[in-house]
């Protein structure tokens, strides 16, 4: 028996099939224009796929809040159509199979817990840093969607009197940062380009670069303490950094030492998945609802 998987992404919908315990037959097509033409695309998938492999059920990831209850997902995404009506109902009427949905991040974090870096752990935070900071909380490897499906949404937590840990603590943030205190508002440079300008020597991007770590490690060391998890694992791009956790790590002390604590340290990793994990964790969630 073999699942066809999907993650509807802001640009595109990936897909393939897991069979035999793998990925395979990875795909994508971009993202339509509205309801009616992605339920074609959709369609035109699996009847792609349904002659070939004995399907028992489709698993997607998607933006939004998923209410798992309501079955339909609520909340914001780069893609409106999809939110506040049965989606649950519409797509098991238009695949005539079994359907488990689940938010992008959430799917992410438990690809993670069943087959990635936090396979032989329970109680997990997954924190991805993009744009802004979002994330996942995991407990006996459940997500813990929270009574306003706002678990995971560790972004708003406040640094400071005023800014958020996704204000201070993003690639992107470090970026603006920069670009503020170079007057270079009119042609902006990215936050790689400072991590770049860091390490040939220029000061002010090592001020910036100290500072975002500074201000990453402060909210990560806060979700240790309020949330205790076994491990945080970080995704997004900066996670491809190979001095990442070193130079947490060493904030972290820095932390602890100020604040004069001696106790356990803050267990951190990155994710081994990268462009697949949604698919898999999306897998992986529909085990979980239809797999006795």
């Amino acid at each position: 028996m073999s699942l066809l998987t999907f993650d509807i992404g802001g640009t595109s919908v990936k897909y393939g099939i897991w069979s035999d315990d793998q990925l395979s037959e990875k795909q994508s097509f971009p993202v339509p224009d509205n309801w009616d033409e992605m339920k074609a695309e959709l369609n035109k998938v699996k009847s792609q796929f349904e002659n070939q492999f004995d399907l028992e059920g489709v698993a997607l990831s998607a933006p939004g809040a998923v209410n798992q209850i309501d079955r339909r997902i609520e909340g914001i995404s780069a893609i409106p159509y999809i939110h506040h009506f049965p989606i649950y109902d519409e797509l098991e009427e238009l695949f005539g199979l079994p359907v488990a949905l689940e938010n992008d991040a959430n799917c992410a974090a438990l690809a993670e817990v069943w087959k990635g870096a936090a396979k032989d752990n329970k109680n997990v935070l997954f924190v991805v840093i993009g744009t802004g900071i979002g994330g996942s909380v995991i407990v006996d490897k459940e997500v813990q969607h929270g009574a306003h499906l706002f678990g995971g949404e560790f972004g708003i937590m406040l640094l400071n009197e005023k800014e958020t840990f996704s204000q201070l603590g993003t690639t992107v943030a470090l970026a603006r940062r920069y670009n503020e205190r170079m007057d270079m508002t009119a042609m902006p440079v990215d936050g790689r380009t400072v991590f770049d300008l860091a390490e040939r020597g220029d000061e002010a991007a090592a001020e910036e670069v100290e500072k975002f770590y500074r201000y990453l490690s402060m909210g990560l060391f806060n979700l240790t303490y309020a949330f205790d998890p076994e491990v945080i694992l970080i995704g997004g791009g900066v996670s491809s950094r190979p001095d990442l956790l070193e130079k947490l790590n060493a904030e972290i002390e820095i932390l602890m030492k100020e604040l004069e604590l001696d106790i356990f340290r803050p267990v951190l990793d990155v994710c081994a998945y990268k462009n697949d994990a949604n698919l898999i964790g999306a897998v992986y969630n529909f085990k979980s609802k239809h797999t006795n």
